[in-house]
């Protein structure tokens, strides 16, 4: 079993507390991203989720798809768009 699991005097405890809190601030920091009128915020709030997102996976197990998550989502896609950000007007039009 994954790493989200511990064994406690002969039965297998899963860690779902921990699971459900971290899927409602994934909900939580994507509602925010998505209503959020400044672009450097929101990017900043999409770099939150993606390391909500690694710790979720991490939890569960799957620490190659973590690392990699954490590197890409928040690392270099953060870092290309606050890029293409400061090229252009900083506030949303709409």
């Amino acid at each position: 079993r994954g790493r989200a699991y511990r064994r406690s005097e002969g039965r297998t405890a899963v860690i779902w507390p921990l699971e459900v809190l971290l899927y409602v601030m994934l909900v939580a920091v994507a509602i925010i991203a998505l209503s959020v009128r400044d672009l450097i915020a929101a990017v900043a709030a999409l770099s939150v989720f993606s390391f909500l997102a690694a710790s979720l996976l991490a939890l569960m197990g799957a620490v190659d798809v973590s690392l990699t998550e954490v590197a890409l989502g928040a690392g270099i896609t953060g870092v290309l768009l606050v890029g293409g950000i400061s090229r252009m007007h900083r506030r949303s039009v709409d």
